[in-house]
């Protein structure tokens, strides 16, 4: 489609387009700023709480993410905004210039439109992302399930989120191939930890054994700091021709259950051994 161009002196009426081009930009400038001041002022409140937060409740982990998730969403308004702005402003002085935007915006429908088919997986991307984000269902540092991969989030764009995994392999996995999300360091974490005895073990000493230890975890300043309640033995998980199995349950902030179930299952064997419990034995004929 044909876009009739006027003639020149049409075009420039000096100063009056002048004038009127500048007034625009100078509406655009002013309009960017104020926006952008807006927004970084939300995210100043925001920060100025999460302060007030962390001083109250000595609780790093859902603040940052309360932060995390608030800068995420001002860049995105930013540049939404940036592209509205520029696009509108592009439009005013095409007007002023008494250039026919009709046709431009006609032919622009139609080129998005021949665009959205041929890139529909970009498009899906960056709409999931938006998505993601908007959701808060996972950010920076979170430890994420994607399918078959299992990793540390380390970056999030719109189009791209990026995990490392235990091996320190970096996955580059499209939003758009997101449809199930395994998040473990939302809100809380917890661990089971599984303590094998030997399977004819008096269980009333196993378990009093177990409690004594959890007890006394419990009563470290360290495990405590990490602790969001008191650990539970749950009792007997399993029974097998060698083996029995009593489970403890404990409850930390996001992340922080691995290192304390180490420790706990340290502490259980240790104190089993010092009560003379005797551990899983193999079967006869089976050493």
């Amino acid at each position: 489609m044909l876009v009739v161009v006027p003639a020149l002196q049409e075009i420039w009426k000096w100063p009056d387009t002048a004038i009127a081009i500048g007034v625009t930009l100078v509406i655009a400038l002013v309009s960017n700023v104020v926006v952008t001041w807006v927004i970084d002022r939300s995210l100043k409140r925001t920060r100025r709480h999460v302060a007030q937060q962390r001083d109250q409740a000595g609780d790093q982990a859902e603040p940052s993410r309360v932060l995390q998730r608030t800068t995420a969403v001002a860049q995105l308004v930013k540049s939404l905004w940036r592209i509205l702005l520029v696009v509108s402003v592009v439009l005013i002085i095409l007007q002023t210039l008494s250039i026919p935007i009709a046709p431009i915006l006609t032919s622009a429908g139609i080129g998005g439109v021949v665009l959205a088919f041929g890139a529909q997986s970009l498009v899906k991307d960056y709409l999931s992302g938006i998505s993601m984000i908007l959701e808060d269902q996972f950010g920076v540092g979170d430890l994420i399930r994607v399918g078959d991969i299992t990793g540390t989030v380390e970056d999030v764009t719109l189009r791209i989120t990026k995990l490392r995994d235990a091996n320190g392999m970096i996955w580059y996995v499209r939003n758009g191939e997101i449809t199930r999300i395994g998040n473990d360091s939302q809100g809380y974490s917890t661990s089971l930890i599984d303590v094998p005895v030997a399977y004819d073990a008096d269980v009333s000493q196993v378990t009093a054994v177990l409690a004594q230890v959890v007890s006394e975890a419990e009563a470290d300043a360290d495990v405590a700091s990490h602790l969001l309640e008191p650990p539970q033995v749950l009792g007997v998980e399993s029974i097998t021709a060698t083996t029995m199995t009593l489970r403890i349950r404990i409850k930390t902030p996001p992340n922080q259950q691995y290192a304390l179930a180490r420790d706990i299952r340290e502490r259980a064997m240790a104190a089993l051994n010092a009560a003379g419990i005797p551990g899983p034995t193999a079967l006869p004929g089976l050493g």
